[in-house]
């Protein structure tokens, strides 16, 4: 995304106020103070066309739950979407989003994001509206805003001058394949613990090959599946 543009996002939920704290704070808050991103969030409610503002009902064929209904949904979508825009449904049953996900999502002028809710979403918004549909993980939240969230800061901190050092989200977890690298900072030794030595040594080439080193090995121990992908080969030239 070249620096002189701004992404915009239009976030549709049925709970706008979930969103204050995370956008009035931190990089996010950065960033919409510095013009990188524009962040709207918008009451599916104001949609709805009885006086009790019905934004969800019973799903067919009997079943717990409340499923969000498609007409406000869809009305939503029709006001704010553009030629440029992707459209996204948080939801449990859709593809898991990866760090390649915030990546091209971090290159799109206009971004909206369906939150899904209760037992679901009428499947017609997934059918016909929805670009992509994401789960940020192999469990059930209570509503789709969190995943909104996270959706959210994963792509604004990777617009070109939200992060302070342009080089940060290049060493990152899932950047390269792998988990990142254990980090230590002062001091040295703290309730008998010690920081590595070669983190203390100056050498840089063998603070990078410990780094990469440890890398590896942490994905090894907590991300076997990862590890499988990218780190067998590395792994055994250590």
């Amino acid at each position: 995304m070249p620096r002189d543009k701004i992404l915009d996002v239009v976030i549709l939920t049925l709970f706008p106020g979930m969103f204050s704290g995370i956008l009035g704070e931190s990089i996010i808050k950065r960033a919409v103070n510095a013009g990188k991103v524009r962040i709207k969030v918008v009451d599916l409610r104001d949609f709805t066309k009885d006086r009790h503002k019905t934004a969800d009902d019973r799903p067919y064929g009997g079943g717990p739950g409340m499923v969000l209904k498609p007409e406000p949904i869809f009305e939503a979508v029709k006001k704010f979407k553009k030629k440029n825009s992707v459209v996204l449904l948080t939801s449990a049953s859709g593809k898991k989003y990866t760090q390649k996900d915030c990546g091209k999502l971090s290159s799109r002028r206009h971004i909206i994001i369906i939150c899904g809710h209760y037992e679901g979403v009428d499947e017609r918004v997934a059918e016909k509206l929805a670009d992509y549909e994401f789960s940020v993980g192999d469990y059930v939240l209570t509503n789709g805003e969190i995943p909104a969230m996270i959706i959210v800061d994963s792509v604004v901190r990777l617009l070109p001058g939200v992060l302070g050092d342009p080089d940060s989200n290049k060493f990152e977890s899932f950047t390269g394949g792998i988990l990142e690298h254990p980090h230590y900072t002062r001091p040295a030794v703290y309730k008998n613990l010690s920081v590595p030595d070669v983190l203390l040594s100056g050498n840089h080439k063998e603070i990078e090959k410990w780094r990469k080193s440890e890398a590896l090995a942490k994905t090894r121990k907590n991300r076997k599946d990862l590890f499988g992908k990218t780190g067998k080969k590395s792994f055994k030239g250590r």
